[in-house]
């Protein structure tokens, strides 16, 4: 199979005999030569299934994990290549997106304007979709740079040799270092993990990003100071879901959000210091404190007033303005150090008290080295770190407060309650009434929790959360807090309730308007049917005069050209509902109506897209993502989640983190532009996809409601062991009943990918394609050429595709043998079958060509993985069975048993590169 590899695909794959060679040699130094004999692709002996040991599956794991990285690196390089020969030769980046602009006819000007508008949020999160420890992720690093080493051309044989001395020992190391969590990781430390490419990864590719930006408009023949002059870059902040979404996650305290903000706000603050500091260094112009500009100079002497302390510092650096400048910026910087390192946050005299105003000394800075003639420094330098400080502030990102719609009626009946109202009522109540209810208490700031108030659980959780946010906003001001989400939103009532809620918690004031809420409240349409009512909830919760002021009174702080009011859209739950056709359709029409509506009541909408890792959860390329969005959604406004293994596959090494944000924050720029030339309107082929929607939708759901399918389901797939992994702080449920409503829509993939069945990404797609090229000629043809042309349509077949790959046959009919009841077991592995079979046929005819002819690197990759999948599958089923057994019969050994299959979850999640 390597060998195969080698003459198709070349390089990547002789990289990868390289490596596992380093890994042979480094066992066999160690005393390992009999699991080094079993190295895969290097080596012809196969393991038998009955001898498959913990440490196989181990070497497989980290088999799978270099061939990830080889595989990362070569597109890196290849990208590398093309470039070289044209810059806009790659798809989705800012060159190709340039052409495609010019090529539109939109005058210059009118680019730059739109540039500086977009605004790009990506929204870290830590569902439990990351099955490796920080630890590994961080010796994966080390490895893939040290393979990136072996690209310099430059070395000698004598230093290559000591790049695979360094390779050995980190392959060692990986070797060692357990793979899988033993205990469930805590909070903190999926904090920690976002707080690393919040400080280590972003803050260093955003200059990237920024150049490449600058590069390409150069590369079309533009003058870049048409950008420099009005600064037009776009607008990207952060947001962080660890520490605030509490929705299902009882580990979220109060406690736990008051430290995140605090570590958030830190941790701004010492990425700024970084880069200041290094300003300073870079900054060693001579130019004497009185012959330089004269608004610096006034500043410098009004900062060094407002200082209590003595800054001897400035005086050692006479003649070094600028660096005197900086300097005091530093010094400015509301942080304790200790021996030069930022420790904890401090409050003194003369402290910047916001990110504003080090921006607006940044800003005079910049005058004053243009004045002086440092025009490329403060172009480019300075720049940097003025878009550090816009870009992260003084809270790095934006936390946002989540909770279920269910936790927030049940903490307004038990608040009710304390009032000595009947609050159990207010849970029987229809909506009316509610919002009748709802309208007489918002017309005052009265609250109802009296000091001292004995609270019960869920008022609680709510109170004291915000509580927390309230104290922050006091102190800090609102620019580190986010929104707060309302999950499963299914009313109006639900959003118009957090008003109260907030009012609790002093988050709502008096203006000369009325009454506000501080915080955005923001709508998660998460089902199919919360989606199809999602237009009206929009409309009535836009048009109620409470929302009216807090919005207007928002957009005022926030200088904002106008009122905006953000919604998220969910992928998983409507995925769960009605399969892939009908999740990303109805998620279609829902964002173009809503659209609608807001620009019927005067508001710009910022759509929140709650992405997943998997096909199924809306992950594909994300030009192509962006591509396919309504027209108008856009809008030059986006935030979408990063979930869980995602974040470590686009960010951990940042060639290839630039890579994936300039796909990102370039696509959106592009397709905001072109949206304001052409006329807004539903898909052409609307009717069409109805029809494909709601069959496909109906087959779906035959299946999940079939008699015996949950059953089918729990043994089929190792959805048991799934729920007693380490893997995420979050529990798998959100209540904790076994159904498959309250089932998460992660593990429910995550169990359905593990076994190959992948079947919540095409299941329901060949009956229909099937139905309608029978029965409707004209319609499939009008598909079939769709599919060719519209990047809608594209975007969700291409992905489809990506999927059925992943999907085998004979390992699915290998996990069906764990099913007890032969019945259910013979009915739904039939279905299941005759489904895949369809499909597969179906996406043939319907893309014309196969994967091997259309995509030849992905279908190879995907063979070369799935041949060494094989004994793994094998022996966790063996593993499946023995636990449940163990189980059954009180077992002792039932934990040893689950730390092996754990052992193989992570490794397949390895392979097929994605969880849930």
């Amino acid at each position: 199979m390597l060998s195969t590899l080698q003459k198709k695909l070349g390089k990547p794959y002789k990289d990868l005999e390289f490596i596992l060679l380093a890994l042979q040699e480094v066992l066999e130094e160690n005393g390992e030569e009999t699991i080094a004999k079993y190295i895969p692709l290097i080596h012809n002996v196969e393991i038998i299934d009955d001898n498959i040991t913990e440490k196989h599956i181990q070497l497989y794991s980290l088999v799978f994990e270099i061939i990830n990285m080889v595989e990362v690196n070569s597109a890196v390089q290849t990208r590398r290549q093309k470039e070289g020969d044209s810059l806009s030769s790659i798809k989705g980046l800012w060159a190709s997106n340039f052409v495609k602009l010019k090529e539109s006819g939109i005058d210059l000007t009118e680019i730059v304007d739109k540039i500086a508008q977009v605004r790009v949020s990506p929204v870290l999160t830590a569902h439990p979709t990351e099955a490796k420890r920080s630890t590994v992720l961080e010796h994966h690093r080390e490895l893939y740079l040290l393979i990136v080493d072996l690209e310099n051309s430059m070395y000698n044989a004598w230093e290559r040799g000591n790049i695979r001395h360094n390779i050995k020992l980190t392959l060692y190391r990986l070797w060692k270092t357990g793979e899988i969590f033993i205990i469930k990781p805590d909070v903190k430390s999926e904090l920690s993990n976002i707080i690393h490419y919040l400080t280590n990864v972003f803050p260093e590719i955003l200059p990237m990003l920024d150049r490449r930006m600058l590069q390409a408009w150069k590369y079309l023949g533009y003058k870049t100071s048409l950008i420099h002059d009005s600064f037009a870059f776009p607008k990207i902040s952060f947001g962080n879901w660890v520490g605030g979404d509490r929705d299902g996650h009882p580990l979220v305290t109060d406690e736990v959000t008051e430290e995140t903000l605090y570590t958030l706000r830190l941790n701004a603050l010492v990425v700024i210091r970084r880069k200041l500091v290094t300003l300073l260094k870079h900054s060693s112009y001579a130019c004497s404190l009185e012959h330089s500009y004269h608004p610096m100079q006034a500043r410098v002497t009004e900062m060094l007033q407002s200082l209590d302390k003595t800054h001897t510092f400035i005086y050692q650096n006479n003649g070094e303005a600028f660096r005197q400048f900086i300097y005091l910026m530093i010094a400015k910087l509301p942080l304790d150090t200790k021996r030069d390192h930022a420790t904890e946050l401090a409050d003194f005299k003369g402290a910047y008290t916001n990110a504003d105003e080090l921006h607006n000394d940044l800003l005079l800075l910049k005058k004053s080295m243009i004045h002086f003639g440092a025009k490329s420094s403060a172009h480019d330098e300075v720049t940097n770190v003025i878009r550090c400080v816009d870009t992260f502030g003084f809270h790095l990102a934006e936390l946002d407060i989540r909770q279920n719609s269910t936790f927030h009626d049940n903490a307004m009946a038990q608040i009710m309650n304390i009032a000595g109202l009947n609050g159990n009522s207010f849970l029987t109540w229809n909506e009316a009434k509610r919002i009748a209810f709802i309208n007489d208490e918002l017309s005052t700031l009265r609250p109802f929790i009296y000091k001292n108030a004995l609270l019960q659980e869920h008022s609680k959780a709510v109170i004291s959360s915000y509580n927390v946010v309230e104290k922050h906003i006091k102190k800090y001001g609102t620019a580190g807090i986010g929104s707060f989400i309302v999950s499963m939103t299914r009313s109006v009532s639900d959003l118009l309730i957090v008003y109260i809620l907030a009012r609790e918690a002093g988050l709502t004031i008096h203006t000369e308007e009325g009454a506000v809420c501080i915080i955005p409240v923001v709508p998660l349409l998460e089902t199919i049917e919360d989606l199809a009512n999602g237009p009206r909830i929009l409309k009535e919760f836009l048009e109620h005069p409470f929302t009216q002021r807090s919005i207007r009174y928002i957009q005022k702080q926030k200088k904002e050209t106008r009122p905006v009011q953000q919604v998220m859209v969910g992928y998983s739950d409507s995925n769960k509902d009605g399969g892939i056709i009908a999740s990303q359709w109805n998620l279609y029409k829902a964002q173009f109506l809503l659209h609608q509506v807001a620009q019927e009541t005067e508001v710009s909408i910022r759509f929140f897209h709650g992405k997943g890792g998997s096909i199924s959860r809306g992950a594909g390329p994300t030009h192509y993502f962006i591509y396919a969005l309504p027209h108008s959604t856009l809008n030059g406004d986006v935030r979408l989640t990063e979930q869980g293994e995602t974040i470590a596959q686009k960010y951990a090494n940042k060639v290839n983190a630039e890579y994936n944000m300039e796909l990102l924050v370039s696509s959106a720029v592009a397709q905001s532009i072109l949206d304001t030339y052409s006329p807004k309107k539903m898909h052409p082929l609307a009717s069409l996809l109805d029809i494909i929607s709601r069959e496909s939708q109906a087959h779906y759901q035959k299946l999940i409601q079939e008699e015996g399918f949950i059953n089918f389901f729990r043994e089929v797939t190792p959805i048991d062991a799934i729920e007693m992994s380490r893997i995420g702080s979050r529990p798998s449920r959100r209540t904790g009943t076994a159904s498959l409503q309250d089932l998460r829509a992660i593990p429910w993939v995550f169990a359905w990918n593990q076994a190959r069945f992948n079947m919540t990404s095409w299941y329901g797609i060949g009956t229909t394609l099937h139905n309608m090229k029978i029965n409707n000629t004209s319609e499939y043809t009008t598909l079939k050429n769709a599919a060719k042309t519209d990047n809608f349509i594209r975007y969700i077949f291409t992905n489809v595709d990506t999927s059925l790959a992943a999907s085998d046959e004979t390992i699915m009919q290998q996990y069906a043998s764990l099913v007890t009841d032969i019945f259910i077991k013979d009915k739904f592995i039939s279905l299941f079958l005759e489904e895949l079979s369809k499909t597969k046929q179906a996406l043939k005819e319907l893309l014309d060509r196969d994967m091997k002819e259309r995509r030849e690197q992905h279908y190879y990759s995907s063979q070369l993985r799935a041949s060494l999948m094989k004994p793994i599958h094998t022996k966790q089923i063996l593993l499946l069975k023995k636990w449940r057994q163990e189980k059954k019969e009180g077992n002792p050994q039932a934990e040893n048993t689950l730390l092996e299959i754990l052992i193989s979850i992570n490794a397949i999640a390895g392979a097929m590169r994605n969880t849930g």
